[in-house]
């Protein structure tokens, strides 16, 4: 979840069409960015954001353009909804990713690796004490009972995660919780769970969060791959690195020069 959210998100993200984004199989992607820049692109995913859970939480379907295999980052819960994404879409699935282990990023993940007979991969061991909780958690929040569930693989920094033909890169960004990882595509996205946001970054007041980790994760790890990047968080509008290092109060560039 971020710092210094509001309702306004829904609005922001439906004025940029970026709810329920679906681009078509071999037709260039048109990305409107929080900055309000639009770029036409050939690209070699197509992805569509499902929001999910009361928290409205970034789902996303992501699919290789050639072989329209498929995988599901974050199912958080809403399920009906992501299998009406896969159907529509007409993809097939062949794994989940988790950026880290909260409730709304997780909570789906077991039900829907079991109902498509797929891994999940992700996050870092260091979220395992968060699976654990799973039951506890859903409980707290009035979420569907969920038992608690260990992904088939961690993740490391440095690891590769594959699907298609297509691959992403595997960054290690504690800070939100420790053991939160980001998904990065030689497209120019990344799927950053809860480290930033557009105008905000994560929480880090929750168990076992570090606030210096959560900047030098962004610092360190984000900010190298790139302006362009475009990245989808958990909650809210995308964004690009580029916008938020030049006007994000939380962690732009103006407040450590």
């Amino acid at each position: 979840m971020p710092t210094g959210g509001g309702p306004a998100w829904r609005a922001l993200c439906a004025r940029a069409g970026l709810l329920e984004s679906s681009p078509e199989s071999g037709a260039p992607l048109v990305s409107i960015t929080a900055a309000g820049h639009s770029t036409t692109t050939a690209i070699a995913i197509g992805r569509r954001i499902v929001p999910v859970t009361p928290f409205q939480q970034n789902c996303s379907l992501v699919w290789c353009q050639r072989t329209q295999r498929a995988i599901v980052v974050d199912p958080g819960g809403d399920l009906e909804r992501v299998l009406a994404a896969i159907a529509q879409r007409g993809v097939t699935v062949e794994k989940i990713l988790l950026t880290h282990a909260h409730l709304d990023h997780a909570a789906g993940a077991r039900r829907l690796a079991d109902q498509l007979s797929v891994p999940i991969e992700g996050p870092h061991r260091a979220d395992e004490f968060w699976l654990d909780a799973i039951p506890q958690q859903s409980e707290m929040f009035g979420f569907p009972r969920t038992a608690a569930f260990k992904p088939d693989r961690w993740l490391v920094d440095g690891d590769r995660v594959y699907w298609g033909e297509q691959s992403m890169s595997v960054l290690h960004c504690p800070g939100h919780t420790p053991g939160h990882v980001v998904f990065h595509h030689a497209d120019g996205i990344a799927f950053v769970g809860d480290v930033l946001f557009h105008g905000s970054v994560g929480r880090s007041d929750l168990p076992r969060g570090n606030h210096a980790q959560l900047i030098d994760s962004i610092r360190r790890k984000l900010w190298p791959l790139g302006d362009a990047v475009v990245f989808v968080p958990g909650h809210g509008p995308e964004s690009t690195f580029g916008h938020e290092r030049r006007t994000n109060p939380f962690v732009g560039d103006a407040l450590f020069d």
